[in-house]
């Protein structure tokens, strides 16, 4: 246990010596959203209508922008290496690198979605929605991203090919989000889609750090 909590620690800092690592996929998310009510004009039933969408667009574009940085640093200088030559789990060091990255993604773009509510009409209910349903899919989200990470190591432009691999498992989670923050708009009861996203989060919890785990030491055999 004592090697998960380092490898969040060690990757958290990391983060803050490379900032521009996290804040480019964050700053440009923000843009395009910033840019639709410049757009599509002040109009509040418009911006309403569209808002769900935009809000996990920007989810997703953080995620896939910032994922393929997970293992990249630790495979071009051997740290890989080194710890699965090593005694330590490598399973507990892939869970840590995986909640050092929604710490620094996924979570920021979850407290900043209130903001983003505020910003295209979202009533409080629909702002509440949004919170819950970022919280327990953003999470989904880099769990599943640090597959296609762990499979694209070595290869150049390794970005494109995880947005490939990884957008199509994304659409279940898109799908689930914006139906529940239109549900809760609209003033209707949301259960339903919010049990469905913490059932794909507990089913990726178990299964996709392990298939993490394999897809590194495949990678490293090659």
């Amino acid at each position: 246990m004592n090697i998960l909590l380092l490898t969040v620690q060690r990757d958290l800092l990391l983060y803050v010596r490379q900032p521009g690592d996290i804040f480019n996929p964050l700053a440009f998310s923000l843009l395009v959203i910033s840019l639709f009510p410049l757009g599509l004009g002040p109009s509040s039933d418009t911006l309403n209508e569209i808002s769900a969408g935009i809000i996990w667009v920007a989810a997703l574009l953080t995620t896939l922008f910032s994922i393929d940085l997970m293992f990249k640093e630790d495979y071009e200088d051997g740290t890989l290496e080194q710890m699965i030559l090593g005694k330590e789990s490598l399973l507990l060091v892939v869970y840590g690198k995986i909640i050092a990255q929604w710490l620094v993604g996924g979570l920021v773009i979850t407290l900043l979605s209130p903001l983003f509510g505020l910003m295209f009409y979202v009533n409080t209910d629909g702002i509440v929605a949004t919170v819950l349903a970022l919280m327990l899919a953003t999470p989904t989200m880099t769990l599943i991203g640090s597959i296609g990470a762990a499979l694209t190591l070595g290869v150049n432009k390794s970005g494109v090919l995880i947005t490939i691999l990884i957008l199509p498992l994304y659409l279940p989670l898109l799908i689930l989000g914006v139906a529940m923050i239109d549900t809760a708009s609209a003033g209707d009861n949301y259960t339903g889609h919010a049990l469905w996203l913490a059932a794909i989060l507990a089913i990726t919890i178990g299964f996709a750090p392990l298939a993490t785990e394999q897809g590194i030491r495949i990678s490293l055999s090659e």
